[in-house]
């Protein structure tokens, strides 16, 4: 996504948004289960998605957001709230069962759609301003968690 801040050059942040890069990739596998109506496919895109998503949401709500919420309290609750509701139509495809509600692939859709804008929130607002505002100690902070929870995808290739 962007790269004009220099906000990338830190570990935390280049993580997060290979991550977001590694969604929205999937977001594209899933309109093309969405087009051909397989909600199995679907279903299996939507747990790839949570995989990802797990680790991720850990850095930024218990390492990246609490460092931001006295600065942008608003801003920080919101993208939790996007968070939740995100979780909340992946999580019916948990445990490898395809919904059988029949307005889940829509609601699915309707999520990623949310995501997608979640997504460059993160990139063009909090990232940078992450980069501007937090100090040594809230960084080391954010690594403590990343080093928790972990992440699925390789390491950097440069």
């Amino acid at each position: 996504m962007c790269e004009y801040c220099g906000c990338q050059s830190l570990a935390s942040i280049d993580e997060l948004t290979r991550e977001h890069d590694e969604v929205v990739r999937l977001i594209s596998h899933l309109r093309g289960a969405h087009q051909d109506a397989d909600a199995p496919r679907m279903a299996r895109v939507a747990r790839e998605i949570t995989a990802v998503l797990g680790p991720h949401t850990r850095v930024e709500e218990h390492g990246l957001f609490p460092a931001m919420a006295p600065d942008f309290p608003e801003q920080i609750a919101a993208l939790e709230a996007e968070h939740r509701h995100i979780e909340s139509v992946l999580a019916e495809a948990a445990g490898g069962v395809t919904p059988s509600d029949p307005s889940w692939p829509e609601r699915l859709m309707a999520a990623m759609a949310v995501l997608r804008d979640h997504i460059l929130k993160e990139q063009d607002g909090v990232f940078p301003a992450a980069l501007a505002t937090l100090g040594t100690e809230e960084w080391e902070a954010v690594e403590k968690v990343r080093a928790r929870a972990g992440g699925v995808l390789p390491g950097p290739t440069d």
